[in-house]
């Protein structure tokens, strides 16, 4: 995996802010505008991003990652779904997954 993307990855979702939330294609396309910006070749899509919190993102709070209908891994929902009840996530009223129209971040939000 290429160190440049996974290192633009982890560093945008350890910016993401306790009680919200970005989605893994627009976490793919904010780093992308970055590379280019930075004179570098876009790369990745959602399923890069994916890759990069599976294999690498333990140490950044990956649980503020969702899919474009707002839910969480799968393989670690519960979990998930635990750290963003505790941080004052907006959820749906199921409970099983972020409302991303109240929740989505984006980084220019706090720049």
């Amino acid at each position: 995996m290429d160190e440049e993307y996974l290192e633009a990855v982890l560093d945008l979702v350890e910016r993401i802010p306790a009680g919200r939330a970005m989605t893994y294609g627009t976490i793919a396309e904010v780093v992308a505008d970055g590379l280019v910006a930075s004179g570098g070749t876009a790369r990745g899509g959602p399923r890069q991003v994916g890759q990069v919190l599976a294999r690498a993102g333990s140490g950044v709070p990956w649980w503020r990652v969702v899919n474009a209908s707002g839910r969480p891994p799968v393989h670690a929902a519960r979990r998930a779904l635990d750290h963003l009840g505790a941080e004052g996530t907006p959820l749906t009223a199921d409970g099983t997954r972020v409302a991303l129209r109240r929740a989505i971040w984006f980084p220019d939000d706090d720049d």
